[in-house]
């Protein structure tokens, strides 16, 4: 077997834990300035509607790209545990059905997205003075599904091969294409909702392209030839039990999201342009939570696969630590000063009265959503994906909505109620995860124990 980049199975836990994990953070903090970028060029560009316009229109691109990262995050699993395993061909065979399959999923989401934008639309409330953008921004993205399936699926596969700094460097060579684009387009061009974007599905193209040439001149384990893109039942099997769980779970919570951004949106443009803003720092404040999840999936994975689960027990603990401490810089900014939060997307004052109360209480989720997702992505790399898929359907369908609905029938236009909606269930989420891990902790060490025991009496 070829020597992984980063081998996830040997060295000092925390080390290991943190480079790998670095470069996912930075990953994932190139990727959130897509639609930072994007929503600061129509801010400051554009009309309040057209901010409307992107913010309910990210709402709907995020389902599809939820929806993809969920499952790919099952091809990371695959990846790193018989990477862990030292099985060179079943990482092929992995590699090989992952890519043909998200071909297959791009082409069939793309026509379905296109088909259905109104209708998604309808169903967000989207305010009628936006509607018109929203679907013009919502299906030209649509048109860039296959750069979407593209280079989330590469980037999946690196990881759970132990290379968590190409991914990086492939999405950042698209970020500053997307930035250049976004002000050519848009300042330059007058494109509006329609430049950004055109921005946005031309320098993903150019990331998923750039990443197969690159990886195919430095001799990687799979080579991207037409020959090589093939299915085996058995993995898609594999991929199908652990990654639709995950897909799954992600598609729940975006449509709880969603469903907040359809109560918002009847509260008028000033509301919906300020919930919008508050969806991109949830991005930033939970970007340490969410890359050092996917990186303890990756982590968990590669050593439970090498018979090693002591090592996945106390990158866990780090990942916690640093998760939650990482997130609370965000929760106190929005403490002291929201208000500034909010005036860098747009200087309306409209805008900012209306996020502030939101800000406010919403914030507090940066912390406790941080234990939720650093103990389901220790889970998820140990396979446990139905559960986190149960936990995650629960807090979104029978926590979130029904919460966000009553709120808004009782205490209409109340924010700062709607804004603590998160924290509520995220918290109580987490403490019942803590509770199924420390189960699961158990289990091993009486495990553990017994075969000790057994290894004594032979």
């Amino acid at each position: 077997m070829k020597r992984t980049e980063n081998n996830l199975t040997k060295g000092n836990v925390i080390r290991v834990l943190f480079t790998f994990a670095v470069p996912f953070i930075a990953a994932n903090i190139i990727q959130a300035l897509y639609g930072a970028v994007d929503l600061f060029v129509i801010g400051r560009y554009c009309s309040p509607e057209s901010v409307a316009a992107v913010s309910t229109g990210t709402q709907v691109t995020q389902i599809i790209t939820s929806l993809i990262t969920g499952l790919t995050l099952g091809s990371t699993i695959l990846v790193g545990k018989y990477t862990g395993m030292e099985a060179e061909e079943e990482v092929k065979k992995t590699i090989g059905t992952t890519l043909t399959v998200f071909a297959i999923a791009a082409a069939l989401l793309t026509v379905l997205m296109l088909l259905f934008t109104d209708q998604i639309l309808l169903l967000l409330k989207t305010p009628e003075a936006s509607f018109e953008l929203a679907g013009t921004y919502v299906r030209i993205c649509c048109c860039g599904i296959l750069f979407i399936c593209g280079y989330n699926a590469i980037s999946a596969i690196l990881r759970g091969y132990g290379d968590s700094r190409r991914p990086m460097l492939f999405i950042a060579l698209s970020c500053i294409l997307n930035i250049a684009g976004d002000f050519i387009l848009v300042k330059g061009a007058g494109l509006g909702v329609a430049g950004v974007a055109l921005a946005t599905i031309g320098s993903q193209a150019v990331s998923m392209i750039t990443a197969i040439i690159y990886l195919n001149r430095r001799r990687f384990i799979f080579t991207f030839r037409l020959e090589n893109f093939r299915i085996d039942p058995g993995k898609v099997r594999e991929l199908a039990w652990v990654g639709i769980p995950i897909s799954l779970q992600e598609c729940m919570v975006r449509f709880s999201f969603l469903y907040l951004t359809s109560v918002t949106n009847r509260l008028g443009i000033y509301a919906a342009s300020a919930v919008g803003i508050a969806s991109k720092y949830d991005v930033f404040a939970m970007l340490p939570a969410t890359s050092v999840a996917n990186a303890l999936a990756a982590v968990t994975a590669q050593n439970y696969g090498a018979g090693k689960p002591e090592r996945a027990r106390k990158s866990l603990f780090a990942g916690l630590i640093f998760a939650a401490a990482a997130s609370s810089l965000f929760w106190l900014w929005a403490q002291l000063s929201p208000q500034s939060m909010i005036g860098i997307f747009s200087g309306d004052p409209a805008i900012i009265e209306a996020g502030i109360p939101f800000f406010v209480t919403c914030s507090y989720d940066y912390i406790a959503v941080s234990f939720v997702f650093c103990l389901n992505g220790y889970l998820n790399g140990r396979s446990k994906t139905i559960f986190t898929m149960i936990s995650c359907g629960f807090g979104a369908l029978a926590l979130r909505i029904p919460l966000i609905h009553l709120v808004y029938t009782y205490w209409p236009g109340d924010l700062t109620r709607i804004g603590a909606i998160a924290p509520v269930v995220s918290g109580f989420m987490a403490f019942y995860t803590l509770i199924y891990v420390g189960i699961q902790f158990y289990k091993e060490r009486q495990q553990t124990t017994e075969n000790a025991v057994r290894a004594d009496v032979l």
